[in-house]
């Protein structure tokens, strides 16, 4: 059996959570603190102590770096696995990292489709066809797309998506409040028989309005 001497372990100057190990005189690898608290200079190492060593320590990192990634908002396991994968963890890594967090509920992607659209009706309201075609591109099986988005109601959403846009407009003529706003809501994955009616109705709204406003005066 091939063995190794243990013959220095240093803490990381930029990273004080790691220690450099040296075997039989030469840097071997990287280590968190914690896992290598039980070594000891003089200690010897066989091959496949090392490896299971190494292996660990690459999981421990993978499930830091998803966990950082996470901290920015929440992903689906696609990205998570795409993000992983970037920064060259291996396919092992990479799977016990996502069965880590999907038993602690960091990555359950039905969790994720559902704020996802509650996200996008808060700040951005879209259709339900773009909701759909931005989920598939997270990775989302068409189950979990169908579950989140199935009880939208596509008129209220095409509405108030339209009304923070209308008031930019009310100064242009019918046919050109129409024209730019069926746009936006076009761009927003709405399709014409949604679109038509709601523009109507904030056209008429903005112009009773104004109409009270002169006869008031």
């Amino acid at each position: 059996m091939n063995m190794k001497r243990i013959s220095a372990l240093e803490v990381q100057k930029k990273n004080p959570n790691r220690v450099n190990v040296h075997l039989d005189g030469e840097f071997a690898f990287g280590l968190a603190r914690i896992a290598a608290a039980w070594l000891k200079v003089g200690d010897l190492l066989a091959d496949e102590k090392i490896a299971a060593l190494r292996l660990e320590d690459e999981r421990e990192r993978a499930l830091q770096q998803a966990l950082l990634f996470l901290s920015y908002r929440a992903r689906s396991e696609k990205e998570i696995r795409q993000n992983l994968k970037k920064h060259e963890y291996s396919a092992d890594s990479v799977e016990q990292t996502l069965t880590r967090l999907r038993e602690n509920r960091l990555a359950d992607d039905t969790q994720f489709a559902q704020a996802w659209v509650e996200n996008r009706n808060t700040f951005r309201p879209r259709s339900r066809r773009a909701l759909t075609l931005e989920l598939r591109q997270k990775g989302l099986d068409d189950e979990t797309i169908q579950s989140a988005v199935a009880d939208l109601d596509e008129e209220a959403l095409a509405y108030e998506s339209a009304r923070r846009k209308a008031s930019r407009f009310q100064s242009l003529e019918w046919g050109e409040f129409r024209k730019k706003l069926s746009e936006h809501l076009a761009r927003r994955g709405f399709s014409y028989s949604v679109a038509a009616p709601v523009v109507a109705r904030l056209w008429n709204e903005a112009h009773t309005e104004n109409l009270k406003y002169e006869d008031e005066e």
